[in-house]
């Protein structure tokens, strides 16, 4: 006889296993769990009122001495409301005079000031307010929300959604429409004029406005940050950038000058008639190293080339092109002229093409920032170095163009070429509103140089 074996097939989310859940059903999962964390996990925590910010637009306006005490300005404003408060409650019609109508203002300024330093157990004490005084015997002729009630719970719903975030304010406010409905429909039918709907429409405008300016607050920040982060990438990225473009003309400098000396070092020996034997391995010992070197050099620096990368036809610039340099931004509508001092001599070819290029670039920024100036550039051949100072006039009043913004990557480029060479830059106004770059290069001293 053959026993036959039958399966049944359980659906996802039956039995006891506890298998997947529908989405319907982890969604009410969700809200429910956020409900629980806003409202109820922790309600009566410390959280006291952080101080207004005294740098925001309207403080900005407020004499000196006011604008210090401009963050109570949120205190003042809390205890205001809940000082009206009080004076509703105490004053409602059906309180009677005396320890009762006292009590009761009492118990709608409390929630008010409570949220100043618990803001979701204001909302809370709020709630248990209106019951309380009408089992204390406080009657009205509203219902659920008297005339101190409608105040105090209008008032802490708003606070606390400044306080808090978006999602408890739909908290809250879910939580007083089912509070609203029960109450009227148990309590409130034909006995009392039911005003749950006017506050509800009320409070739901109210706390639309402070989440739109949550949103808008929250939005701010992080366009603020990315812009941070941005401009930090820029500047990271123009650094590297200008990093690439000096590696590359010093690549192009340091291995011709090696290349011409690996060529004399091989042409040497043939100058001399019958050279000895060591001065042959001298010099091929030095063409070796010679070779060696600029071979790894150009596996080095050679990295930093892009594919497209083509090295310029023409030689680098030095200082002594910096007349065709002056006449070409002369041609462009700034009025310039070259001072030098000391004794003009030759420079190592770095320093020269460093000191091109922050010539170049100092004026270059004088015609963006400063359309119409007047510029002077001195050079100084001194003792140990070489000295530039580029300077610019302020921008004539009126001027028919105007100054063009700039990223700020000119500055760094200039700093990264002086501090390549370990030198020193200083750059900012001066006091007649112009804006002066000064700068010193250190150079060796040659053997011999200086001497009489």
């Amino acid at each position: 006889m053959t026993e036959t074996t039958q399966t049944r097939t359980v659906p996802p989310g039956d039995g006891d296993g506890g298998g997947p859940r529908s989405p319907e059903y982890r969604l009410a999962m969700d809200a429910l769990s956020g409900l629980r964390e806003d409202l109820f996990h922790d309600a009566f925590a410390y959280r006291p009122m952080p101080r207004m910010a005294t740098d925001g637009p309207l403080a900005r306006r407020l004499p000196g001495r006011m604008r210090s005490y401009a963050y109570r300005f949120p205190l003042a404003v809390v205890a205001a409301v809940a000082l009206l408060c009080f004076y509703a409650g105490s004053t409602a019609s059906g309180s009677s005079d005396g320890p009762l109508a006292l009590l009761t203002g009492v118990l709608y300024a409390v929630p008010v000031l409570a949220t100043l330093v618990r803001p979701v157990g204001a909302f809370w004490l709020s709630m248990a307010a209106t019951p309380v005084v009408a089992v204390m015997g406080g009657s009205w002729g509203d219902w659920p929300w008297g005339p101190g009630a409608f105040l105090c719970h209008v008032s802490v719903l708003v606070i606390v959604a400044i306080r808090t975030r978006p999602r408890t304010a739909a908290w809250m406010w879910a939580l007083t429409a089912v509070y609203g409905f029960v109450t009227e429909t148990l309590f409130g039918s034909g006995r009392y004029n039911t005003n749950s709907a006017p506050l509800l429409v009320f409070t739901a405008f109210a706390l639309l406005v402070v989440s739109v300016w949550h949103i808008r607050r929250d939005a701010r920040r992080q366009v603020t940050a990315q812009e941070t982060v941005t401009a930090h990438e820029r500047s990271r990225r123009t650094l590297l950038e200008e990093r690439t473009t000096i590696a590359r003309e010093l690549h192009d400098v340091v291995a011709h000058h090696m290349s011409v000396v690996a060529i004399q070092a091989e042409a040497a020996p043939y100058r001399v008639e019958n050279p000895p034997e060591e001065l042959e391995r001298a010099f091929a010992t030095i063409r070796e190293n010679a070779v060696a070197a600029l071979t790894e050099l150009r596996r080095v620096l050679g990295v930093v080339r892009a594919e497209d990368y083509e090295a310029p036809d023409a030689p680098q610039p030095t200082l002594a092109d910096l007349d065709a340099l002056l006449a070409n931004v002369r041609d462009a509508g700034l009025s310039a002229e070259k001072v030098v001092t000391g004794a003009v001599r030759e420079l190592p070819p770095g320093v020269e093409l460093s000191a091109y290029r922050i010539v170049q670039e100092a004026l270059s920024n004088s015609l963006r920032h400063a359309p119409g100036a007047t510029a002077r550039v001195e050079v100084s051949y001194v003792l140990g170095g070489l000295g530039l100072r580029i300077v610019n006039g302020p921008m004539p009043e009126p001027s028919l163009v105007k100054p063009s913004p700039g990223a700020g990557h000119g500055i760094t480029g200039m700093r990264e070429r002086v501090s390549m060479l370990n030198g020193e830059m200083t750059a900012g106004p001066t006091e007649d509103g112009g804006y002066e770059v000064a700068v010193f290069l250190p150079v060796t001293a040659a053997p011999g140089e200086g001497e009489a």
